[in-house]
């Protein structure tokens, strides 16, 4: 793929995984601002997948890969803090590096 470099994450086993990253391509720039901004504003409490979700009104299945770029980026990172999720299983808090963009 042409734009390989800049996609989303993507299951390249799946017809419909490369379909999604193809049509998020123009907004995960801005999501994955989003996501970092929510975080950076956080501090040190950080939050869970989950909270970032519910917070950002943001499905699972576009949030988690922001953030995992994020991790990749090396902008975010795991606090080593866990909180309960809604269900009662632990859930690893995320919290940002800091101004890095």
């Amino acid at each position: 793929m042409i734009y390989e470099r800049y996609m989303p994450p993507y299951q390249p086993h799946s017809d419909t995984s490369i379909a999604s990253a193809v049509a998020l391509l123009p907004n995960a720039g801005t999501l994955r601002r989003r996501v970092y901004d929510y975080l950076l504003g956080c501090g040190k409490y950080g939050a869970t997948d989950e909270e970032m979700q519910w917070n950002l009104q943001m499905d699972a299945s576009t949030q988690r890969p922001r953030r995992i770029e994020l991790v990749a980026r090396h902008w975010v990172e795991d606090s080593g803090v866990r909180r309960k999720t809604r269900k009662g299983r632990k859930a690893t808090v995320w919290v940002a590096k800091g101004d890095e963009q």
